[in-house]
C-alpha cells in the first residue's frame, strides 16, 4: 500500500484539469483510462472530496485501476504528480545513465519506469557533468552481459517502457512464419513425375495408330494453406493484442512466406473481420483502420459466442482448403463453459492445426484451473506462451514440426486427461 500521509495539497483548485493531466499520464504508461474513467473519477472526487488523503487516493485507484499489476504503475506515478519532491529526484536519478558506487541502489522496476516515462513524456534527462579521477581508469567486462535485443525478446509485452515497445514493434515486423505445402489429390503432367499418366499415355497411343511410344507421367500438386489468426482483445488481453497485431500485419504483407492467404479476426464481445485491413502496407495505417472497425476493445470477453459466429459465417470460407488457425487469448470467458467447449471442437475439426496462444503461461506455477481454458485445452494441437518476441518467435517451430504440442500434454496430466 501506498504511503500518502507526506502528499501536499496542491494549492490550485482546478481539480477537473489536474485528474485530466493525472489521467493522460497514466494512458501514457499503459493503463486502458478512457473518457469514461476520467469523467467517473472527476465525480467520484467531487463526492469524496479532498479533506482526507487516502481518501482520495482510493477514489482514483478505484476508477483507474482494474488489473493487479497496474497498481504500481498507478502508484508511482501518483506520487510523482501529486508532488512528491523527493520521488521525482529518486526517478529522475533512476533514469540518469551513470555509474552507481559501492553503495548501488536498485534498478528501476518496469512500472518505475513506464511512470517517469509518462510524466516526463519522452524528455532527455542531462547527465551531470562527473568529476575528474586521478588517472583512474574504470574498465567494464561486457563479455558476459546479454545484448539489449536479447533482453527485449525475452521482456513480457505487459512491462515493457514506451520506448521498449516501439523497438519490440520494429523486431515483431521481422519476423517470418514460414509454412509447408500441402501435397494436393489433384494432378498435374509432369515428364519426371513418379506415377503413370494412363490416360495420357493411351490417347498418345491413339494419334500414334496404337503404338505406345513412352509412359507419360504425372505428379500431386501442390498448395499452401490459409492462416487464420483469431485475436483477443478484451481488457485482460490488451497489452498482448496490439503486440500481436502487429506481428498479424507483417504476416499478412509478408512475400515468399508461402501461405495462401492470411485471415485476421478480432473479438472480445463480438467478432470482427479486419483482413482487408491488415493488407495494407503502413502499418500505422492498418492498425488505425483495424481499431475503428474493432468496436469491443478492451471490453468484456464471450469467446464461445464468438466462435460460433465464426464456425457459423466464416469457418468454410477460410478453412476449407487445411487452414491452421492461431488462436491469441488467455481463455478466461463469461460464456457458457459447455457451448465453449462445443464450439471449440468443432473449431478443431473444419482446421488442419489449431494452435494456441496464451499469454498466462509466462507464470512458472500456471495450472489449468479457469473453467475456459480447461474446456478449450482438449481441443488444441499446440499450446504455446505468447506473451514476448521469443515466444512468437518460436511459431515458427510449432508450425514447422507437425508433432509439436507445445505446453499441452503437461497440462493436460494436471486436468488428469493423461
Amino acid at each position: 500500500m501506498v504511503s500518502v500521509a507526506d502528499l501536499a495539497i496542491p494549492k490550485d483548485g482546478n481539480f477537473v484539469a489536474n485528474i485530466t493531466h493525472f489521467a493522460r499520464a497514466l494512458r501514457k504508461a499503459g493503463l486502458p483510462v478512457g473518457p469514461g474513467r476520467v469523467a467517473d473519477a472527476i465525480r467520484a472526487v467531487e463526492a469524496a472530496g479532498f479533506t482526507n488523503k487516502p481518501d482520495f487516493y482510493w477514489a482514483l485507484h478505484a476508477c483507474f485501476v482494474s488489473r493487479p499489476e497496474h497498481r504500481l504503475v498507478f502508484a508511482q506515478i501518483f506520487r510523482l504528480y501529486w508532488r512528491d519532491p523527493q520521488f521525482l529526484e529518486h526517478m529522475m536519478a533512476m533514469l540518469l545513465p551513470a555509474i552507481r558506487g559501492v553503495q548501488e541502489e536498485r534498478g528501476a522496476n518496469p512500472a518505475e519506469r513506464r511512470a517517469a516515462e509518462a510524466l516526463l513524456d519522452g524528455a532527455e534527462a542531462e547527465v551531470p557533468e562527473q568529476p575528474e579521477q586521478d588517472g583512474t581508469q574504470i574498465e567494464i567486462d561486457a563479455s558476459t552481459t546479454f545484448s539489449a535485443s536479447e533482453t527485449l525478446r525475452t521482456l513480457d509485452f505487459e512491462q515493457m517502457t514506451t520506448a521498449e515497445m516501439a523497438e519490440a514493434k520494429r523486431m515483431i515486423a521481422n519476423i517470418s512464419l514460414p509454412v509447408r505445402p500441402l501435397m494436393s489429390r489433384r494432378m498435374r503432367v509432369a515428364s519426371r513425375g513418379n506415377l503413370p499418366d494412363w490416360q495420357n499415355t493411351i490417347r498418345r497411343g491413339v494419334r500414334n495408330g496404337g503404338d505406345i511410344r513412352d509412359l507419360a507421367r504425372k505428379r500431386r500438386k501442390i498448395r499452401w494453406p490459409n492462416l487464420v489468426a483469431l485475436c483477443d482483445i478484451s481488457g485482460s488481453m490488451s497489452a498482448y493484442s496490439r503486440a500481436v497485431l502487429h506481428f498479424l500485419h507483417a504476416a499478412s504483407n509478408e512475400k515468399g512466406a508461402g501461405w495462401s492467404q492470411v485471415h485476421s479476426f478480432t473479438f472480445g464481445t463480438r467478432l470482427t473481420n479486419i483482413t482487408r485491413h491488415l493488407r495494407q502496407r503502413d502499418v500505422d495505417a492498418a492498425l488505425q483502420q483495424a481499431g475503428a472497425e474493432a468496436q469491443d476493445w478492451e471490453g468484456g470477453t464471450r469467446i464461445a459466442s464468438c466462435l460460433h459466429t465464426f464456425n457459423r459465417d466464416w469457418s468454410r470460407r477460410v478453412l476449407g482448403a487445411g487452414g491452421v488457425v492461431l488462436l491469441i487469448t488467455d481463455g478466461l470467458d463469461r460464456d457458457d463453459a459447455g457451448q465453449l467447449g462445443r464450439e471449440m471442437e468443432r473449431l478443431h475439426l473444419s482446421a488442419r492445426k489449431v494452435i494456441w496462444l496464451n499469454p498466462l503461461l509466462r507464470w512458472d506455477g500456471f495450472a489449468p484451473r479457469a473453467r475456459g481454458i480447461r474446456e478449450m485445452l482438449p481441443h488444441v494441437d499446440s499450446f504455446r506462451a505468447g506473451h514476448n518476441i521469443a515466444s512468437l518467435q518460436a511459431l515458427a517451430q510449432a508450425l514447422a514440426r507437425p508433432d509439436d504440442i507445445g505446453e499441452k500434454a503437461r497440462l493436460m496430466k494436471m486436468m488428469g486427461g493423461g
